[in-house]
C-alpha cells in the first residue's frame, strides 16, 4: 500500500500525537466540503483551575489589610475553597503556506474573569474574552505572522493561565506588568535563533476596543485619542550545537503608552494619569542536568499607573523595580519542586511637587517601600491531565519612608496597594486541562 499523507500528519504521528493507523485512515477519508475542512482543523480545549487558601499570618481579623490581599487574583480567597477559573479556547492553527491563516478564541468564565479583559460595561461580569484574534501570514522573508484584534502582551515571564506557570500564586513581576491589548502584532523570526515582535494597539492595559481617553482640562477635552500604545520584543534561542544549554533563552521587551483615563480635580485645578512604560528582561536556562532549570526577569514600570498609585489623593509619580528568580528540579516525571525568590521596590515622588511638614519646612513628597517574597511549590501529577500542587509563600515588606502626609501609615504593595507588612500563606491548585 503506498501512504500519501501529509506532512503535518505525519509530524503529529511522529510526536505520538496520532497513530500511523489513524493517519491513514484520515488521508484516505472522503474529501470534506471548505464548512467540514474548516470545522475539521478546529481544536477546542481549555481546563478547570480551583484551590484553596489558608492564611497562616495575619490572623483572619487582620487579612483584609495583608499584603497577601494584593497579591494578583487573590483577593478574596483567603482561608477557603475557590474555584479560580475555567478557559475555553476554540482556534485554527496556521499552517506553513505563505498566506496561511488561522484564529485564536480564549474565553474565561468565573472570579478570576471579572475585570480581567473587559468590553465596555462588563466590568464585573464573570465572563470575559482573554483573547480573539485573527492570525494571518505574509510571504515576506521567512513570512511575517500577524495578530489582529485582542492579544496578550509581549512581555513577562509568567502567563495567565496558572497551569503554565512554575508556581501557582502570580509574581509581582507580573502583578505590575500589562495583561492584554487590542490591535495589531507582528512577528518574524529572522533565523531560527533570534525572533523579533511589534505592535501598536490602543491602551496599555486591558480593556476591548478601549481608548486613549488622556484629558488636558477639566472641560474634557479629548486631546490624545489617537496616542496609540506601542510595543516589542526581541527573543534569543540559543541553538542545538550549544550542548546542555540547547533551547535557553533570552528575552527582552517593552510596552509604551498609555495607563489611566481617568480624571479628578483638586480645588482649582487637576491631575490625570498619563503614560507609562514596561521595561523586561527575562531568561530560562537548561543545565548539564536535565531535571534543573533556572529562570530569572527583570521588570522595571516607570510612572506606573499612569501617575496615581494608593489612595492619595493627589497624583504621583510611581517606579518599579521587581527582580526574581525561579528553580525547577524535576524528581521524576510527576514530582517536581519549583522555587521563586522575588525583590521589589516601588518609589514615588508628589506631583505637587512640595509640602509643608509640621515643622514649618517646606520639603518634596517622596517616598520609597521595598520587599521579598519566597515561594516554593511542590507539584505531584498524579491524576492524568490534571495539575495538583501545595504551595507556601512569604511576602514581608523590609521597610519604608514617605516624607508626606499624604503616606503616614502603612506600607505600599507594587501595585501601589496601602497593605500591613507580613503575610504567610498556604495554597493547594488542582488544574484539570482538556
Amino acid at each position: 500500500m503506498k501512504f500519501n499523507i501529509n506532512k503535518w500528519t505525519l509530524g503529529l504521528a511522529a510526536v505520538g500525537a496520532v497513530s500511523m493507523a489513524s493517519a491513514v485512515r484520515a488521508d484516505d477519508a472522503p474529501k470534506l466540503s471548505p464548512v467540514e475542512t474548516a470545522l475539521s482543523s478546529t481544536v477546542i480545549s481549555g481546563y478547570v483551575s480551583a484551590s484553596a487558601n489558608y492564611q497562616a499570618s495575619p490572623a483572619p481579623a487582620n487579612v483584609g489589610s495583608s499584603i497577601a490581599g494584593a497579591i494578583p487574583l487573590q483577593g478574596g480567597k483567603a482561608n477557603g475553597f475557590n474555584l479560580d477559573v475555567v478557559k475555553l479556547s476554540i482556534a485554527k492553527a496556521q499552517d506553513e503556506s505563505p498566506w496561511a491563516a488561522g484564529y485564536q478564541v480564549d474565553l474565561l468564565f468565573g472570579p478570576d474573569a471579572v475585570g480581567w479583559n473587559p468590553s465596555p460595561g462588563a466590568a464585573n461580569s464573570e465572563v470575559s474574552i482573554s483573547q480573539a484574534y485573527v492570525a494571518l501570514r505574509t510571504p515576506v522573508g521567512n513570512g511575517i505572522d500577524w495578530k489582529i484584534g485582542v492579544f496578550n502582551t509581549v512581555v513577562g515571564y509568567e502567563a495567565f493561565d496558572t497551569a503554565s506557570n512554575p508556581n501557582y500564586t502570580r509574581s509581582w513581576g507580573w502583578a505590575v506588568e500589562p495583561t492584554e491589548h487590542t490591535g495589531i502584532l507582528a512577528t518574524y523570526k529572522v533565523v531560527d535563533a533570534l525572533t523579533v515582535s511589534a505592535g501598536v494597539a490602543n491602551t496599555l492595559t486591558a480593556g476591548i476596543n478601549a481608548r486613549n481617553l488622556y484629558k488636558s482640562t477639566t472641560s474634557n477635552e479629548n486631546n490624545g485619542v489617537w496616542n496609540k500604545t506601542l510595543m516589542g520584543s526581541v527573543t534569543l534561542t540559543a541553538p542545538s550545537s550549544w550542548g546542555w544549554a540547547s533551547g535557553s533563552a533570552l528575552y527582552a521587551g517593552m510596552v509604551y503608552g498609555f495607563a489611566n483615563s481617568g480624571y479628578s480635580t483638586l480645588g482649582a485645578g487637576g491631575k490625570q494619569g498619563g503614560n507609562q512604560a514596561n521595561y523586561y528582561v527575562g531568561s530560562t536556562l537548561n543545565t548539564p542536568w536535565k531535571s534543573v532549570t533556572f529562570g530569572a526577569s527583570l521588570d522595571y514600570v516607570q510612572n506606573l499607573g499612569g501617575g496615581a498609585v494608593g489612595n492619595n489623593p493627589l497624583s504621583i509619580h510611581a517606579d518599579d523595580i521587581v527582580a526574581a528568580v525561579y528553580n525547577t528540579i524535576k524528581v521524576t516525571d510527576k514530582l517536581s519542586f519549583n522555587s521563586r525568590a522575588e525583590y521589589w521596590e516601588i518609589d514615588g515622588q508628589g506631583s505637587t511637587g512640595t509640602y509643608v511638614n509640621p515643622l514649618g519646612k517646606t520639603q518634596l513628597e517622596t517616598g520609597s517601600d521595598n520587599g521579598i517574597s519566597l515561594t516554593e511549590t511542590v507539584e505531584y501529577d498524579l491524576w492524568a491531565n490534571v495539575v495538583s500542587r501545595l504551595e507556601v509563600r512569604y511576602d514581608h515588606i523590609l521597610g519604608g519612608s514617605w516624607n508626606s502626609p499624604f503616606f503616614s501609615a502603612g506600607y505600599f504593595a507594587p501595585t501601589g496597594a496601602s497593605v500591613s507588612r507580613t503575610a504567610v500563606g498556604l495554597y493547594a491548585n488542582v488544574v484539570y486541562k482538556f
